[in-house]
């Protein structure tokens, strides 16, 4: 959730491998500005 104006920015199943967010994780756009969620991603692949 946003502390600034309490919007719910990302969400993450408990139940099913899935997971988004709505925002950009970094006031700098660059290269790796999301690479944690790709790392995320590929390593819900590697445990399918």
């Amino acid at each position: 959730m946003d502390l600034n104006d309490q919007v719910v920015e990302g969400i993450r199943c408990l139940d099913i491998a899935a997971f988004a967010v709505q925002y950009h994780p970094e006031a700098a756009a660059g290269p790796h500005d999301a690479s944690y969620l790709v790392d995320r991603f590929l390593d819900r692949l590697g445990e399918r």
